[in-house]
This record gives C-alpha cells, structure tokens and sequence, in this order.
C-alpha cells in the first residue's frame, strides 16, 4: 500500500522511537479489513520495535487498528488511516513509542491532571483537511493520559454510525458517547472544554507578560508575515489568536502561492508556524480578542480575562465564512448545511445537494461534489456566475449540476434533525420554489472579523478596516493587514505583503515615538 518513497521516508521517522509499540489489530474478511492488515504488515517491517497483535474484543468496530504503547495509551484507528489522515498515524507512532510530543510543558502536566475517563470518538473523511489536526490533538491527549482514548472513525466505512447518530459534518467528535464538538477545534480549546479552570490560568498567566513593542492579533499570513517582519528587527514581538494559521486552514488546494507550484493550507499553515518560531516570537494561542483601547500604551483584552499591552498593535484577524442568515440555517448547521466541501463532502455520497454562490469557490465545490453526490444544483443571486470561464464550462459540461441563477434562497427546510430542502425565489419573477435536496454548501465569500473593534477602530459598512497605504488605522499606533481590512483583493500572497508593509509601519512608528519622547523630555529639561 505505501510506495518506496514514502517507506523510505517512514523508515526514518520510526527511527526515532525508542520504546515497543504494538499494533492491535481487529479484522473480518472484508476487502478493507484486508487493506488494513497489509498497511501492518509492512509498517512492522520498518522497525524492530513495532509488532502485531490480533484483537480478539468482538465488540470492536471492524476493521480497526489501536496503537498500543508500553505505557498503556491507546491511540485507535477505525478504518485505514491514510490519504490526510496518514500523519496521524505516524505521528501516533512516534508518540507511543517514546519521542517527545512537541506542545507546552504546561500543557502537557494540564493534560496529565484531567481527571476522570475521557473516551473520543472522531468522525473523519479522509479527504477532509481539517480533521487530522483534531484527531492528532485528541491523540497526543491520549498518548500523555491513558486515562483518555480516541479513536478515528472514517465515516464513508462506518455508514450506519453516521447515519445513526446523524452526523453531517466532519470533524464531529463526541465524549464519552455525548456529542463533544464539530469542525475544527484546537488542542487548546479541548483543554478548555474539559478543563473548566483552564481559562483563568492562562489569564493569569497572560497578565504576567510585559508590555510588547508589537502585538499582532490574529495568526493567518499577514500576522506571521508581520511578525517575521517585527522580530527580525530585533523588538519584543509577540501574537495572540485564536488558532495559528486562521482561514488558511480552511484551504485545500493553492496553485497561485508564487515560487510554489502547488500546495495545501495546512502545509503552508505548518510552514509559516515553523518560519515565525525560527525568531523570538511571543505566540499565545487559545484566546481571541474581544476589546482594544488606549492609555498610553495600547491595550488588547481577551475573552479569557486577561489584558496584553503593547507600544504598537498589528490587527491581522483575517475573515471567516460568510452565512445565507435565512431562517433554517443556524438550527441545521452541521445538520445538512455545511460550509467545507472537501471535508464534509463525502457525507453525502449518492444524495443530492445545492451550492449557494456561483464564484470559483462555489463552482469549484459543485464540479467536486459532482464526482461524489447524485446531483448539484448551483444557486446564484446574480444573473450570471462570476466564476472564472474554465470553471463555468467545466461544470456545464457535467449532467449532473444544475445552474440556476437569480436565485435568492429564502429558506433552509428541514425535518427537526436535518436539511430536507431549500426554497428560494426567483428574483426575475418573484415565483417562489422548493428544491427537495439532503445537504446544501455555502459559498458565498467571507465576512471580516471585527465585530470586537466597532466603535473603538473605523470600519466601513462592511465591517472591514479602514486603512491607508501604510496600513494605518483610526488608532494611532494600530495598524492593520490582510483580509480583514479594505485591501480589494483577499489572497493569501497580498496578505503576507500587507502584513510586512504593517510591520514596517509599526517600527517606523515606533521609532519616531522615541525620537519624539527624547524631543519632549528635552524641551521639559
């Protein structure tokens, strides 16, 4: 199943495990449990101290395969972890067999201290992008606690579980057999999920920082280009968001990253991180932004509690997913409406689904659906796509997309529990109709994350930061990049060169405070 590159590569990561590992194996004789059995057998080739042993538990899923270490963690995979999901498996390889898990001192004892049985199941598709980073959170859990599971459950295998327990999204994981969260979520917001005192210790520890030179609030291409840009400089620079990597995450395929041919968000997420710790950086995940102000100095308040202050701040909190907001959509979101094709496609295999928003990225859904799903039917408000010409004769040339366009959705129906159709109006006629239909994707482009600086920072009726060509807001001292601002086009390349010409600005700023402080100081004198 693996070739001889990625043998190769393989056979030098599991070299650095240094304690026994055991496959645990439960198989029938179906085709997949056969699959599974060879992907085993030629990883226990690779190194002495991994071996094989048969599952005998018949009330485990079939076929499944448990990384078992000397200390008793079990990291388990329903299914054949491949495809995104292959790094999971090895980096479950490497933790269980004794190299170190590359996370927080602090996180680590926090993980060790839950009290308590914590058992994960994880809803994947292998072709969702999001999901290895919630199972391989779930998994380095696991393998610091044995007290704590989880176990992958590939979707498109497990038919009937999805279906009983309604999932129509992924990532969909859930706690001791109650449903725990869905979509993407990072080790640190886990830990606050099942941690309830886990917010008021980073708070506090949070409040002990001192005052930055540059905070850079957001963590998407402009704020790791910002702050590449602030730390080569030499002053005290540090980010606070969320997640690292923000809507680029979200991302699969990028062919247009300049001296990059072609890529994926994650990896160029995992590139950017790995770029941005290379410098003295500052970088404090898990809390978003909610407040900013000034006293002097500028001061950014957390959802946590906890207030950072700095000489200059970067906002780089780029965009997220804009909604229909029609009646049906909140109540059945993850429930039929979804937002991720690549991810949450394969869910809907054989059934029919609609598309709203007819620009490349709701074009580009519709021809992948199209290879999964029985039909799509494409709902565009405009009278006409504005999807890139290749795209639109790509999809017209598919039977099983229909593209209607001047179509204003108006609703989501559904029975209670999940999406049953949708209806719009057709705005050349004002006739309304219903559209019988088990999922609907939602492209429709993004919305800037701002909402915490209204009042405070100007913004246009949008919602996005105003700023000029030095990237300087309403603020003094506030500077902004990337897509949350009025920069026209929202790409991940003019976002990184934004984030460097705001950095630029803040040390330019910085230094003429100075110069003006010893200008003040000496007429004072």
């Amino acid at each position: 199943m693996l070739n001889e590159q990625l043998k190769a590569q393989l056979t030098t990561y599991l070299a650095n495990i240094n304690k026994q590992v055991t496959l645990s194996l439960a198989l029938d004789d179906s085709k997949k449990s056969n699959e599974l059995s060879q992907l085993a057998g030629e990883i226990v080739k690779l190194s002495p101290l991994i071996n094989i042993k048969t599952n005998t538990d018949h009330s485990a899923r079939l076929p499944s395969m448990t990384v078992v270490s000397e200390s008793g963690s079990k990291l388990a995979f329903a299914g054949i972890p491949l495809g995104h999901e292959f790094t999971s498996l090895v980096l479950a390889l490497l933790h269980s067999g004794g190299h170190p898990i590359k996370i927080t001192e602090d996180e680590i004892e926090q993980i060790k201290s839950l009290e308590g049985e914590l058992h994960f199941d994880t809803y994947i598709s292998l072709s969702c992008q999001n999901c290895p980073d919630v199972v391989q959170a779930l998994n380095i859990m696991a393998a610091v606690n044995p007290n704590i599971t989880n176990t992958m459950i590939d979707g498109a295998l497990f038919e009937q579980e999805v279906s009983s327990r309604n999932i129509m999204a992924v990532p969909s994981v859930y706690l001791n057999g109650e449903s725990f969260s869905q979509g993407r979520i990072t080790l640190s917001d886990i830990l606050k999920k099942v941690d309830r005192n886990s917010d008021a210790r980073q708070a506090e520890k949070l409040n002990e920082k001192d005052d930055f030179d540059v905070l850079i609030v957001g963590g998407g291409p402009a704020g790791a280009s910002a702050a590449v840009y602030a730390a080569r400089k030499g002053i005290k620079t540090g980010i606070v968001a969320d997640r690292f990597g923000g809507q680029v995450l979200e991302t699969v395929g990028i062919e247009n990253f300049i001296s990059v041919k072609k890529t994926e968000g994650p990896k160029l997420v995992a590139s950017l991180e790995e770029h941005v710790k290379d410098y003295d950086v500052d970088i404090m995940t898990g809390a978003k932004a909610s407040k900013i102000s000034k006293d002097g100095m500028i001061n950014v308040e957390l959802d946590n509690g906890a207030t950072l202050s700095s000489k200059s701040v970067i906002l780089a909190t780029g965009a997220r997913w804009r909604k229909m907001n029609v009646p049906g959509e909140a109540q059945y979101s993850g429930s039929g409406v979804a937002y991720c094709p690549h991810c949450d496609g394969p869910l809907f295999k054989n059934k029919k689904v609609a598309v709203i928003g007819g620009g490349n990225s709701g074009i580009e859904a519709a021809i992948d659906l199209a290879g999964i799903v029985e039909h799509v039917t494409v709902l565009e408000f405009d009278t006409k796509l504005r999807a890139d010409e290749v795209l639109q004769r790509k999809a017209n040339s598919m039977s099983n997309i229909t593209i209607i366009t001047q179509a204003q959705t108006t609703e989501v129906l559904g029975d209670g529990s999940k999406v049953t159709g949708l209806q719009y109006t057709d705005r050349a006629t004002g006739s309304s109709h219903q559209i019988e239909l088990s999922g609907i994707f939602v492209q429709i482009g993004l919305m800037p994350n701002s909402e915490w600086l209204d009042g405070d920072i100007d913004l246009t009726n949008r919602g996005e930061i105003i700023i000029n060509d030095k990237g300087e807001t309403s603020m003094e001292g506030v500077f902004a990049a990337g897509d949350v601002t009025t920069t026209p086009y929202k790409q991940i390349i003019i976002a990184m060169g934004a984030g460097a010409t705001a950095s630029l600005s803040a040390f330019d700023h910085l230094i003429r405070q100075v110069e003006q402080d010893q200008n003040d100081a000496e007429q004072a004198a």
